[in-house]
């Protein structure tokens, strides 16, 4: 890895970062708070949040096994996906590189910071090769972002290729994992000392059944953090997002339960599309959906619309053509599902 100040952007590596009141007195007990210009009424909502959410990190660093000083919280994994962008690219300068097809806020933040965005096409098999992205590479190349398991193809990533990427290239390696808690695949946050370029990104959104929270992780070296929390929000994670991740977090039997029942979805709905006369192919998945080829994708897309039933097609995606993206949902809803492609008549 090049020396972390010659991948930050040198303003941001100046910057002063703006001091809340709630961080100027650390540490301390205080009963009485006329620091901040709030409404002393309507307790507790009347008070800033914790602007670092030093409570849900203690808690997540036990269960996720990663110190609380390597853990950013934001809103959403997005906003860590900005901050990747905010941090160490510069507008008009410096370039980005992706897998692709994957996940389409990487672009979307690229072209929002106005950064070129150079993807990178996996095989057919939907396989990613260290040495393809490598060479798209040039001195102003940053970021590589690489999701594992993978939004839309539903793979993961091989160790082995991921791990070659961040052996060889000097910049930041981001491995989106926002799906890895369905997945037997060993997971990169536990490998950060290993390598100090690395950030790892997870949510509470899929496994754990928070998507309305808008709770997002980024792992990464404390110095990585460090700037991170320099650059974001004061309070972006609100009190009540933290509060009720809190109480999620004491609910791990049920989100493991989740998992399981959801697994054993994936596998009957997976079969049951490869015996529909409508289906082409269903690709290998380690998420909670996955991709199948159909007959006619639109025309299958507005017949469930209008039945109801909305699932994704990615039929204009690159190498997804021909697709729709299905999420597993409860046994009824998938059954639901299957019942009316089996009356699908075209």
């Amino acid at each position: 890895m090049k020396p972390l100040q010659e991948l930050v952007r040198p303003n941001i590596w100046k910057l002063a970062p703006y001091s809340s009141a709630r961080n100027e007195y650390a540490g301390k007990e205080a009963r009485v708070f006329l620091d901040a210009n709030e409404n002393p009424y309507n307790a507790p909502y009347n008070r800033y949040p914790d602007p670092l959410q030093t409570e849900l990190k203690a808690q997540l660093a036990k269960i996720k096994n990663v110190p609380a000083e390597n853990i950013f919280l934001g809103n959403g994994s997005d906003e860590a996906i900005d901050l990747v962008y905010r941090v160490f690219c510069r507008p008009g300068v410096d370039n980005v590189v992706a897998i692709e097809p994957t996940y389409g806020m990487y672009k979307v933040c690229a072209d929002t910071n106005d950064v070129s965005y150079r993807p990178v096409q996996l095989d057919a098999h939907y396989a990613m090769h260290a040495d393809s992205l490598l060479r798209s590479c040039d001195k102003h190349t940053k970021v590589i972002w690489i999701c594992s398991p993978n939004n839309p193809t539903g793979n993961n990533m091989a160790v082995e290729e991921i791990e070659g990427v961040l052996r060889q290239f000097g910049g930041i390696v981001v491995v989106d994992e926002a799906y890895g808690d369905f997945s037997s695949a060993p997971v990169f946050r536990t490998r950060l000392q290993e390598f100090p370029n690395l950030i790892v990104l997870n949510t509470l959104s899929k496994a754990w059944g928070c998507a309305a929270l808008r709770l997002g992780m980024a792992f990464a070296s404390k110095d990585i953090i460090d700037l991170f929390n320099k650059v974001k929000y004061p309070y972006n994670v609100n009190l009540l997002t933290q509060q009720h991740a809190l109480e999620m977090l004491n609910e791990r039997e049920n989100v493991e339960k989740w998992v399981t029942i959801l697994l054993q979805e994936r596998t009957r709905l997976m079969r049951a599309f490869i015996d529909l006369p409508v289906c082409e192919q269903v690709y290998p998945s380690d998420a909670n959906f996955f991709l199948a080829k159909m007959t006619d994708a639109q025309a299958i897309y507005d017949y469930l619309v209008e039945k109801g039933i909305i699932v994704r097609n990615r039929t204009r995606v690159t190498l997804c053509q021909g697709c729709l993206r299905i999420t597993i949902g409860t046994k009824t809803e998938n059954s639901e599902l299957m019942g009316a492609l089996r009356q699908y008549n075209p």
